[in-house]
């Protein structure tokens, strides 16, 4: 998924937990950024097998289990359900195009859904398809009609949450709307280009 909806499912999660903990803003924060912050490893996909930032040790479930741990020792709940909250990212990361869910994998780990057994065996001669690469996996996302169901559900769960358990932390919820839109430029930007 998109890091619009890591980020929905972040604060649907830190919204829930907050009926039962009243966070502060820092613990609320924490619990969000947690649901999204492995994205940006994205910046460091020169280190990653094939270049795959989802190959890297930071989208694996080890990071989380770790706050899991930490939080527990210090019964600390938010940094728990930090935890929890990036462990959830990796889960369905391995439903669209897969992680390196352990951490000991060659190869991306989970169903996959959105790249049939056919093209991943054989993903370089895909991508020469393509003018940029990257359009393939940006066009095929935003193609498939169950995508943009679940964005759409996840956008209005959010709203619904977070207005309901955490009202004092609604503000935080509009920072969903910068990441969208980044992704949508980006994949019409890719379909210009591609010509479809």
């Amino acid at each position: 998924m998109h890091i619009n909806a890591h980020f929905a499912i972040g604060i649907i999660i830190a919204s829930l937990f907050n009926a039962i903990y009243d966070f502060n803003l820092l613990e609320f924060g924490l619990i969000v950024v947690c649901g999204f912050i492995m994205d940006f490893d994205v910046f460091f996909s020169k280190f990653a097998k094939d270049g795959n930032h989802r190959m890297l040790l930071s989208h694996s479930i080890i990071p989380g289990i770790i706050l899991f741990i930490i939080g527990m020792l210090f019964l600390w709940p938010a940094l728990v359900i930090s935890g929890l909250a990036f462990i959830i990212h990796i889960v369905i990361d391995t439903l669209d195009w897969g992680t390196n869910f352990f951490g000991v994998h060659k190869k991306p780990f989970g169903p996959k859904l959105l790249i049939s057994k056919e093209e991943f065996d054989n993903i370089n001669e895909v991508l020469t398809q393509y003018k940029i690469k990257k359009a393939f996996f940006d066009i095929r996302y935003y193609s498939k009609k169950i995508i943009i169901a679940i964005e759409i559900s996840l956008f209005i769960f959010m709203i619904l949450t977070v207005f309901i358990f955490a009202s004092e932390y609604f503000l935080l919820s509009l920072i969903y709307f910068p990441f969208l839109f980044f992704h949508l430029l980006v994949y019409f930007q890719m379909k210009k280009i591609e010509g479809k």
